[in-house]
């Protein structure tokens, strides 16, 4: 039985662990080291984020990119990019130094009984854990554009689906999408031989500006301060205080967590666009489908292709065909693609809101004690700041302390039989009047329960009453609709 499994072995799982390990707590890490990032990502891409905002999290603050490069002699420097590679280095690295050896298997299902969680994997393991965090990244979260849901893979990606884009060399290819990663990956198509467009709904792309000095007036600091994520003060909130984005309502996190620093590319890469890449913008992809075999002739091979329908912002509609279609169009955290969840209780799990990511405690607990969330799936209750690298030093150390709280309070708990259900999965927003019904909700049917024996299901321990964090996760799971 192990205090705590982590699920992932990117920035905030490598980060957590680190914590962990440093806590005395006796965990195991699952997951291959850095995988998004080292398979996942082009090669020759760069950080967008600044080196001082891309360290992952260790209790010494030993640990740090800006450390592991000045070791090796690599320049980093305000305003200047630094290669994904070595990030990814650096990354792998800190999982080997400050963090305990991850074990490269992948969890395949992740099962609530009476002690805490069951974990199996696809290599065949079953272990048990009092508490389990989930930090799998981004790639589950993967989304695009619904018209294009019908196609194969052969045709249609996603950006996160390319290490090596050589492949595309002489090839026409149609990036969707207006943020860093369709800007970037369609430069570096141009530059391994594409032919290559981008099509954005957006009217505009936006382009961030290059970062003002570190050194700079008082008057001009505090006009437009500094801050992990950019300059100017709601970068400086969303990096600084993400336990206060959560006190806020429901529907405002979710709008800030949908909304906040929107897409943009990095100033550096604008002129590599500009010039080897045409956009063609304000157009929104209403269907798609494969042309024929041997209606064109790609590559001197008869082949499908893409075709694509567009509608523009005037009202006017045309197509255009295309050998492939690669969609950057970004992540939305999502519950529902979780499969390694055991079904009962990924339904179970109550909501941010109207949203579809999970409601978390102040220490990243969901309303099922002893199971945590890390990374993109948090980010409607502590905002944007969880969508990048510099979110993993605020997440550990208070992630680790609701594991270590869990771990006392389930360890006096007084044991109940059977799984509670979970009468309201939705966050709500306090009502402006309450009447004599208004706290009633409706249960699950029994018979919907998961049972407290068979398929290694149990009951959720429940935590003991009397600290804050305990009040919290009752009041989740009793489907209070307080605002937060």
């Amino acid at each position: 039985m192990y205090d705590l499994v982590v699920v992932g072995a990117g920035p905030y799982g490598l980060s957590v662990a680190s914590h962990a390990a440093a806590a005395g707590l006796n965990l195991r890490v699952l997951g291959r080291p850095m995988a998004s990032w080292r398979d996942h990502m082009p090669r020759g891409m760069f950080l967008k984020s600044e080196p001082g905002a891309s360290a992952l999290s260790d209790p010494s603050g030993a640990h740090t990119l800006t450390t592991y490069c000045a070791e090796r002699g690599i320049e980093v420097a305000h305003g200047s990019p630094l290669p994904l590679d070595t990030f990814t280095e650096y990354g792998t690295w800190f999982g080997r130094n400050a963090a305990p050896p991850a074990d490269e298997q992948t969890v395949t299902r992740v099962i609530p009984c009476v002690e805490g969680f069951v974990l199996e994997t696809a290599q065949g393991e079953r272990m048990m854990a009092r508490a389990v965090v989930l930090a799998v990244g981004v790639l589950p979260f993967a989304q695009r554009p619904p018209a294009l849901g019908g196609l194969p893979t052969e045709l249609v990606t996603h950006s996160t689906h390319h290490r090596d884009l050589s492949r595309f060399a002489g090839k026409d290819v149609t990036v969707v999408g207006a943020g860093q990663a369709a800007l970037e990956t369609s430069a570096l198509l141009a530059e391994e031989g594409a032919r290559v467009r981008v099509v954005a709904r957006a009217p505009r792309i936006d382009w961030n500006a290059p970062p003002q000095p570190l050194a700079r007036g008082r008057l001009t600091a505090l006009r437009d301060p500094h801050s992990a994520l950019g300059t100017g003060w709601p970068s400086w909130v969303w990096s600084r205080l993400p336990s206060a984005v959560r006190r806020l309502p429901a529907s405002t996190r979710l709008h800030i967590a949908r909304n906040a620093l929107g897409p943009a590319g990095a100033w550096w890469l604008r002129e590599r666009f500009e010039t080897a890449v045409p956009a063609l913008l304000g157009h929104t992809i209403t269907a798609a489908d494969r042309t024929a075999p041997g209606v064109r002739r790609v590559g001197g091979v008869l082949g499908e292709r893409v075709r694509l329908w567009l509608a523009a912002a005037d009202g006017t509609a045309h197509t255009l065909e295309t050998d492939h279609v690669v969609a950057a169009t970004g992540f939305a955290p999502d519950l529902s693609r979780l499969g390694m969840l055991d079904s009962s209780l990924r339904e179970g799990l109550r909501r941010v809101g109207t949203g579809d990511a999970p409601w978390l405690d102040t220490r990243f607990q969901s309303s099922c004690p002893g199971l945590f969330f890390a990374g993109l799936l948090t980010a409607p209750s502590f905002g944007p700041a969880m969508r990048f690298v510099h979110g993993a030093a605020f997440t550990a150390p208070r992630l680790v302390e609701g594991v270590l709280r869990h771990r006392a309070e389930s360890s006096t708990a007084t044991s109940v039989s059977g799984v509670p259900a979970f009468p309201d999965t939705r966050e709500r927003e306090a009502p402006v009047a309450r009447g004599p019904l208004s706290t009633q909700r409706h249960a699950r049917p029994a018979a919907e329960a998961p049972s407290a024996s068979g398929g290694g299901t149990g009951r959720l321990p429940a935590p003991v009453s009397g600290s804050k964090d305990a009040a919290e996760a009752v009041d989740a799971r009793k489907g209070g609709d307080r605002a937060e």
